[in-house]
C-alpha cells in the first residue's frame, strides 16, 4: 500500500541572483517556486510517495504558475487553494569563499497562504487517506493566524492516528524579540503530539530551556534529547551536525535518538552547489526510513546522505530517488553514467 504524506506550508517564490553577483550588481533573476512543504513533499514524490500540499496561493496568474510548478514536481495540488493576490518571495545571494549566502525575504506577511484562515479548508477531505503530516517551525513563526492554524491542523490529526513530523526549523529574525520565550509554548503544544522530530541541541536549549554541562554537540545531544522524549512522548529526534570549512564547503554528521538509543551517521565530506532546502531532504530521509520500516542506523545513513545528495542539486527541491542516494552511501564517484 502507498503512504500518502501531507506538508502544511507556504509555496514561495525563490528569486535567484545568478553567477554568485551580489543583488547590487544583477540584472537579471532566475525564479522558482519553493518552500519547506514544497521540498518535503516533492522529494517523496521522487521516491515513490503520493504527497499532497496544504496552501494557498494567489488568486491570479502567479498563483497558477504555482500550482503548475508543484504539479511538475509530483505534488497533488487539490489541497491548495487560491485566495487573495500576494506570494511570499525571498531573494538569494549565493556566497563565496569567505562571504555566506544571504536570503531576504519580501512579502511574507500579506501572502495568501499567511492571511487564510484554516477554516477555509475543509481539514476531513484535506486529511482523508494521510498517513503522514508534515509541520515546519517556519509557519508557527509567521503570525498568530498561522499558529492557531498549525495547532488546529495537529489536533485533527491526531484525532485521526496520522503521524505527525514537526520540524523546529527555529527562524530568529521571523520570531523576532525574545522569539525563543514566544515560540516555547507552541513548540511545547506541538512537541507533545508528535511522533518524529528534527530537532538541535540549540532547540533544546534554547526555546524549551533545558541544560547540560556538556561542551561538544554530541555530548549536548545526548544529554538533551532522551529529555525532550520523554517529557514529550516523542519516539524519535533526528538532525545533523555540520561543521562549516568555507561557504562551498562543509561536513555533516547525522544523528538519530530512537528509543533510547543515540545512533550516528559517518561524517560526509561536502562541496556545496546549494546550500537551500538540505535539512529538508534529510527529514525526508527519516520520513522515508520510518515508512519503510528500516532500522535506525541505515535510516540515519540515508538521511545523511539525502541531505548530503541535496547540496548537489541546484533549486530548493532536489530532484532525485532512492537508488541516488544508495549511490552516496556507497561512495560510487564515477565521472559520467553512460
Amino acid at each position: 500500500m502507498n503512504k500518502h504524506i501531507a506538508a502544511y506550508g507556504e509555496i514561495m517564490m525563490r528569486l535567484e541572483v545568478p553567477d554568485n553577483l551580489l543583488l547590487r550588481q544583477a540584472e537579471d533573476l532566475k525564479y522558482s517556486f519553493t518552500g519547506t512543504g514544497v521540498n518535503v513533499a516533492g522529494l517523496l514524490a521522487q521516491f515513490g510517495y503520493t504527497s499532497s500540499l496544504i496552501s494557498a496561493v494567489p488568486d491570479n496568474s502567479i498563483g497558477s504558475s504555482a500550482i503548475g510548478a508543484i504539479r511538475r514536481l509530483g505534488i497533488q495540488s487539490n489541497l491548495v487553494i487560491k485566495n487573495d493576490n500576494n506570494l511570499g518571495m525571498y531573494f538569494l545571494e549565493k556566497g563565496f569563499g569567505n562571504r555566506p549566502s544571504n536570503v531576504t525575504y519580501t512579502n511574507r506577511q500579506q501572502s495568501s497562504f499567511n492571511i487564510t484562515g484554516i477554516s477555509k479548508f475543509d481539514l476531513l477531505q484535506s486529511l482523508e487517506d494521510i498517513d503522514v503530516l508534515h509541520i515546519c517551525g517556519i509557519t508557527l513563526a509567521m503570525n498568530q493566524l498561522t499558529r492557531d492554524n498549525v495547532l488546529k491542523l495537529v489536533k485533527l490529526a491526531k484525532e485521526q492516528n496520522i503521524k505527525v513530523v514537526f520540524d523546529c526549523n527555529f527562524r530568529p529574525s521571523l520570531w523576532g524579540e525574545n522569539g525563543n520565550q514566544r515560540a516555547k509554548p507552541y513548540y511545547e503544544t506541538i512537541l507533545s503530539e508528535a511522533d518524529i522530530v528534527i530537532m538541535s541541541e540549540k532547540d533544546a536549549i534554547q526555546t524549551l530551556g533545558l541544560s547540560t554541562n556538556k561542551e561538544t554537540k554530541e555530548g549536548q545531544l545526548e544529554a538533551l534529547l532522551p529529555l525532550v522524549a520523554k517529557k514529550y512522548g516523542i519516539n524519535k529526534i533526528g538532525g545533523t551536525i555540520r561543521t562549516v570549512q568555507g561557504s562551498n564547503h562543509n561536513v555533516i554528521k547525522g544523528y538519530l535518538y530512537d528509543k533510547g538509543a543515540m545512533y550516528y551517521s559517518k561524517a560526509f565530506d561536502v562541496d556545496i552547489l546549494d546550500r537551500i532546502g538540505t535539512g529538508d531532504a534529510y527529514t525526508c530521509g527519516i520520513i522515508h526510513g520510518e515508512l519503510s520500516n528500516m532500522d535506525p542506523q541505515d535510516t540515519v545513513t540515508f538521511s545523511t546522505a539525502s541531505c548530503v545528495l541535496a547540496h548537489t542539486i541546484s533549486g530548493d527541491t532536489p530532484l532525485f530517488d532512492t537508488d541516488d542516494i544508495i549511490k552516496v552511501i556507497n561512495n560510487e564517484k564515477n565521472d559520467i553514467e553512460r
